[in-house]
């Protein structure tokens, strides 16, 4: 028996802040909060629950730091963040695929 469509949606990774983190970090090698904030939209209380979600997770590394006396937030994916989002990404494929293909079964 094939698995439901929706187990395989990481409920981590589905939140839309969440989803926006790991697809912007993901696409880069690494990403600042103030870009992330930006990017997303999100006040700093909002980013810094969602980051701290995906870290608490295992699916982000989170380096602060300090440039010109100034806070600075590194977010870096980790392996096993990178799996969590492919199998994301996958699950996803899936689910519009079980979808769309009894739709065109019935318009032959």
């Amino acid at each position: 028996m094939a698995e439901p469509p929706l187990r395989g949606i990481n409920d981590v990774i589905h939140a839309k802040a969440r989803l926006g983190i790991m697809s912007l970090v993901m696409s880069h090698s690494y990403c600042d909060f103030t870009m992330l904030k930006q990017k997303l939209d999100l006040t700093d209380g909002n980013l810094g629950s969602h980051i701290l979600k995906l870290e608490q997770a295992g699916y982000i590394l989170v380096e602060k730091t300090f440039v010109n006396r100034k806070p600075k937030t590194i977010i870096t994916v980790t392996k096993s963040g990178a799996k969590a989002y492919a199998d994301y990404i996958e699950a996803l494929e899936m689910l519009i695929q079980a979808h769309i293909a009894p739709q065109k079964k019935g318009k032959d």
